[in-house]
C-alpha cells in the first residue's frame, strides 16, 4: 500500500496545550514508525517568519481586515512550501493551528464575519489542503489566561493576541464550540483541563484508526 501523507491539526486557545500535545503526539507517531513533519502557523516559512513579526509583535498593529490577510497569505505560502511537499512524501503533518483559528479569532472574535462569507477566502489559502483530523484543545478563557500569565512570568514571550482583554478570549472560545460541532467529523473535542498524560492518551487513542487506515 502506498504510503499516504496525514494532515493533522491542532486548535485552541492561546494557553490550552496545544504546543505541547502536538510534540508529544509527533513523539508517540514517531516511535509508531511514522514520519512526522511538526510545523506551525504563522511563521514556519522564511516569509512567513516576517509575517509573524507583523503579526504578533505589537510594534506594528493591523486593522482586522489587514490581520486576516496576513494570516491567509502566511498559510498559502505555507501550505504550497512545506505542508503539500510533506504529504506528497507521505509524511505526517502535525500543524500548530489552522483555518479553524482564522475562523475562531478573525472571523468570529474580530466580527469579521458579519454579514459577509469570507470562508471562499479561507478555502482559497489552503489550496485544497484540508485537515484530515483536527485535534481542539478546550479549556476555559479564565484558565487559559492564567495559564499564558504564568508562562509570561517565567519568562516565555507573550504576542500581541495573549495581551488581548478577556472578553475576546471568550469570544474565541465561543467560536471553537461552535466550529466543533458544524465539523464533528473532523474536530474532536479533547479536554485541556486533565493533566497532560491524560490529555495525549486520549489524542492517542483517537489516531489509532488512522494509524490502521
Amino acid at each position: 500500500m502506498k504510503n499516504m501523507g496525514r494532515l493533522i491539526t491542532f486548535e485552541g486557545g492561546d494557553g490550552c496545550g496545544k504546543s505541547t500535545q502536538l510534540k508529544l503526539t509527533a513523539d508517540w507517531l514517531r516511535g509508531q514508525g511514522k514520519d512526522v513533519l511538526e510545523t506551525r502557523q504563522p511563521g514556519a516559512t522564511p516569509l512567513g517568519v516576517e509575517i509573524r513579526s507583523l503579526l504578533l509583535s505589537g510594534e506594528f498593529v493591523p486593522v482586522p481586515e489587514c490581520e486576516l490577510l496576513l494570516f491567509l497569505a502566511d498559510r498559502a505560502q505555507h501550505v504550497q512550501t512545506v505542508i503539500q511537499p510533506a504529504l506528497a512524501k507521505g509524511q505526517w503533518v502535525l500543524c500548530d493551528r489552522y483555518s479553524d483559528s482564522t475562523l475562531a479569532y478573525q472571523l468570529a472574535a474580530r466580527g469579521l464575519a458579519e454579514g459577509v462569507d469570507l470562508k471562499p477566502m479561507l478555502a482559497f489559502a489552503e489550496a485544497g489542503c484540508v485537515p484530515e483530523q483536527t485535534f481542539w484543545l478546550d479549556v476555559s478563557a479564565e484558565i487559559a489566561l492564567k495559564r499564558v500569565r504564568a508562562r509570561t512570568d517565567m519568562g516565555a514571550e507573550s504576542t500581541r493576541l495573549d495581551e488581548e482583554a478577556l472578553s475576546f478570549h471568550e469570544r474565541v472560545h465561543a467560536a471553537f464550540i461552535v466550529i466543533c460541532q458544524q465539523y464533528p467529523e473532523r474536530m474532536l473535542r479533547i479536554d485541556a483541563g486533565v493533566d497532560i498524560g491524560k490529555i495525549q492518551k486520549n489524542i492517542q487513542n483517537q489516531l489509532e484508526a488512522l494509524l490502521l487506515a
